[in-house]
């Protein structure tokens, strides 16, 4: 039996992590949790008001995201989940002796972003932030747990790429 492993799809707002995450899962054979669903409320009120969360905001936050992948490891559930992971720091919270993840990086513009996260709706996280986001935004290219894809082709692609670059790397 392989072992479980953990993908944290990883980017700005608006990119595209919550289809990409809960499709790669699928595809995977995993579990799927969107980040955003595990946000507490105080962190969502914020988002809502268009007022950028810091790092103490989102360290309780990613813990969390880290004890619900420790727990489906656990169980012998893989698990992918979608979440912002915009610094190094963030994506060395979500790896622990019991939750080791491995990220896909999903990498687009400006532009990009903004003309997507615009076009939502019903998402507490207004375009209005997404600049704040990539201001926040260490991209990870580099690091040795990170695959990169690029956004500028359909979710469909995103997935088979990553899918690719996560068994390629030794990943999965």
């Amino acid at each position: 039996m392989p072992r479980p492993f953990y993908v944290v799809v990883m980017g700005v707002s608006g990119c595209g992590k919550s289809t990409t995450g809960a499709t790669l899962a699928q595809a995977l054979n995993a579990s799927f949790i969107d980040g955003d669903d595990l946000h507490p409320e105080t962190n969502i009120r914020k988002m809502t008001a268009g007022i950028a969360l810091n790092d103490d905001d989102r360290w309780p936050w990613l813990d969390q995201i880290n004890l619900k992948a420790a727990e489906s490891l656990a169980s012998g559930q893989s698990l992918v989940v979608a979440c912002s992971a915009l610094k190094k720091s963030y994506r060395r919270r979500l790896c622990s002796d019991e939750a080791n993840a491995v990220f896909v990086y999903l990498d687009g513009s400006v532009e990009l972003i903004t003309e997507r996260q615009s076009s939502r709706k019903d998402h507490f996280m207004p375009a209005t932030l997404v600049e704040s986001q990539f201001a926040a935004l260490e991209p990870p290219h580099g690091e040795s747990n990170v695959v990169c894809v690029s956004l500028d082709q359909s979710v469909h692609e995103v997935v088979c790429e990553a899918q690719h670059k996560l068994a390629q790397s030794g990943f999965l």
